[in-house]
This record gives C-alpha cells, sequence and structure tokens, in this order.
C-alpha cells in the first residue's frame, strides 16, 4: 500500500522506476534467487554480491529471473559485472560515487545517500535516483543514527532527485515515508512478506 502512496518516478530518459525495491545482503539474504522468484511484477532488485566467487553464475540466474519476473535488476558497484549479465544499471554505494563512469544507453543509475549533502552529490553525478538511508532503526551494521520520518520528509520533498527510503522499513512505519518518496527499498520487510509467509 505504501508503495502505491509513492510519488512515481522516472529516469533521465524517461523510463518508470519501481516503486519498491529488494536489497540483497550476503549474510541476511544467502539465496536472492529465491527471493526474486517470488517478487510481484514491477518490483525492483538491488543485488549487492561483495566479490562473492559465484558472482557471474549467480548473476546470470538473477538476471535471467528478473527478466522473465517484470523485475528491474541493478548490480551494486559493480558496472562491467552489471553489463555482462544484462542488468538494467548499476546502484552505487554514497562513497563511491565520484569521477566519470562509463554508462551503456538506456542504464539506470542510483546511489545511496546519507544527508542533504549526499543528495546533491547524487544529482551532481547524474544518477536517477537516490537510496536515503537510515530512516528507522535498522539492523544493517552500517546504518547510522535513523533519520525519523520527519527528517526524511523534508530531505525528500527537498530533493533534486527521486528518494528512496531506506533503512528499518516495515509495514507499520512505510505509510509515514510515502508522501514525498518514490518509493522505499527494503530485506527485512521484503522478506517477511514473500517468503517467510
Amino acid at each position: 500500500m505504501a508503495a502505491r502512496l509513492a510519488k512515481p518516478a522516472r529516469t533521465k530518459s524517461g523510463r518508470v522506476l519501481p516503486r519498491a525495491f529488494f536489497v540483497t545482503d550476503p549474510i541476511r539474504t544467502p539465496d536472492p534467487l529465491k527471493v526474486v522468484k517470488r517478487l510481484p511484477r514491477g518490483f525492483g532488485v538491488i543485488w549487492r554480491h561483495f566479490g562473492e566467487s559465484t558472482r557471474l553464475a549467480t548473476g546470470h540466474a538473477l538476471a535471467r529471473a528478473c527478466r522473465r519476473g517484470g523485475l528491474i535488476l541493478l548490480v551494486a558497484n559493480d558496472p562491467a559485472l552489471a553489463r555482462r549479465i544484462g542488468a538494467d544499471g548499476v546502484h552505487w554505494p554514497e562513497r563511491q560515487l565520484r569521477g566519470v563512469r562509463a554508462r551503456w544507453p538506456g542504464q539506470i543509475e542510483t546511489a545511496s545517500a546519507h544527508s542533504r549533502a549526499a543528495l546533491t552529490r547524487a544529482k551532481l553525478h547524474g544518477v536517477d535516483a537516490v537510496f536515503l538511508s537510515a530512516v528507522f532503526p535498522s539492523r544493517s551494521p552500517s546504518a547510522g543514527a535513523p533519520l525519523g520520518s520527519l527528517r526524511f520528509n523534508r530531505l525528500a520533498l527537498a530533493s533534486p532527485l527521486p528518494v528512496y527510503a531506506l533503512g528499518g522499513i516495515a509495514p507499520d512505519n512505510a505509510a509515514r515515508i510515502a508522501k514525498h518518496a518514490a518509493g522505499w527499498a527494503a530485506i527485512e520487510a521484503v522478506m517477511d512478506a514473500w517468503v517467510k509467509t
């Protein structure tokens, strides 16, 4: 429901972006393919492989499953692999978004952000959307102090780019950030809704 309340976002080339994303994690989602096969059409997937040795085979399997399921696949921090497996684009950690990056026609490019300054930098680097975190308390080891819904909404409203909410998103709080967001992204909330049920 919160995804439906979000304001639709498009890439610079006019491609419609998903309103909800599943973010993978090698520890919390050891079998991302199992999750991806259960997601509803129109979802997005951010695959973070962190250099795992099976990334090429896993990437090809994920890309096939996403194409069959009508999902958008972004590969985190690895444009060469994204292009090789036929992914839809690349997602950049905030610290890696810098310099000139190779692009291909129709590529979607997103980035993480944790502050107003990071939102501005992402715009200057020409990405299509940002994932602002952490909105709520999160179990992610990299999550900082939560922004809270009020600060998130202020930042999203003022952002020069479409903003997705990330960090601690759950059914009981997602609607609180939907009005000014392009959508939301989660790990546990997706697992709970489409895998554990």
